[in-house]
């Protein structure tokens, strides 16, 4: 199967395995991607997610060789994206692990995700540029919300290969690791994150994306309210404790 769930939990990570056509997704592949996220949103056990392209690709986007066999993606206003999960509004955080490749609809996964591990040698692009294939799993939005109007254009427009350095000083990638390693240190930092307080971690995960269709003011009643209900949860009293013993004082993520 193109798409596998490997699970040491708190840790779900999901694989896109199908090295023959560098990890594209056609509709049938995209159905089973979206299910294995439907599956980490449901699992009580799983609290990060982490998505990786094995064989050294992250995902070259849609295969298009397809599209005239029947196995096209499906391109509907409703339901699922075309690569599968772009539309979805999950409830906690997802991490990309990118080697290789991430263009066209693979870059649009990956800008879906809430964080990127970006390996040395990986390339990001709007590679579709080349035969006109519309970005249309949120490239066009999430894009210049990650780095700007004017960067995003210039990958939008031209389609060029953005390097790992490139996407690192932009904002696209939020840490740039060795060559082999993106999936070991997402699914480290994925750890890390399911190690805190998850009500406080997820509803301020929750305002931080709903704020863009807000102003500000709603969008500060809005963060208020998210606070209200993580301070009703009494969470923060064992965070609290936690820090009169000590724990995770000047930064420290230890304990």
């Amino acid at each position: 199967m193109p798409i596998r769930i490997e699970k040491e939990y708190p840790i779900f990570t999901i694989i896109i395995d199908n090295p023959e056509v560098k990890n594209a997704v056609d509709g049938p592949t995209a159905e089973e991607l979206a299910e294995a996220f439907r599956k980490f949103e449901r699992d009580d056990k799983a609290e990060v997610a982490v998505l990786y392209g094995a064989n050294g690709t992250f995902c070259s986007g849609a295969n298009l060789k397809v599209i005239s066999k029947g196995h096209g993606n499906r391109v509907e206003k409703e339901g699922d994206g075309p690569m599968g999960p772009t539309r979805m509004r999950l409830s906690k955080p997802v991490i990309a692990a990118i080697a290789g490749y991430a263009v066209a609809g693979g870059l649009e996964l990956a800008l879906w995700c809430d964080l990127r591990i970006i390996e040395k040698s990986a390339i990001l692009g709007v590679f579709s540029r080349r035969f006109g294939v519309p970005l249309i799993d949120g490239g066009t939005v999430r894009l210049p919300r990650l780095i700007g109007l004017s960067r995003a254009l210039d990958m939008i427009l031209t389609g060029r290969p953005i390097t790992a350095d490139e996407a690192y000083s932009w904002g696209l990638a939020n840490r740039i690791v060795e060559n082999g390693q993106s999936r070991q240190e997402a699914e480290k930092l994925a750890r890390i994150i399911s190690s805190f307080p998850k009500i406080c971690m997820r509803n301020d995960r929750k305002s931080t994306h709903e704020q863009f269709s807000l102003n500000l003011e709603d969008a500060l009643a809005n963060e208020f309210e998210f606070g209200l209900k993580t301070l009703e949860s009494g969470e923060y009293l064992k965070g609290s404790e936690a820090f009169n013993k000590g724990r995770g004082k000047h930064g420290s993520l230890k304990n």
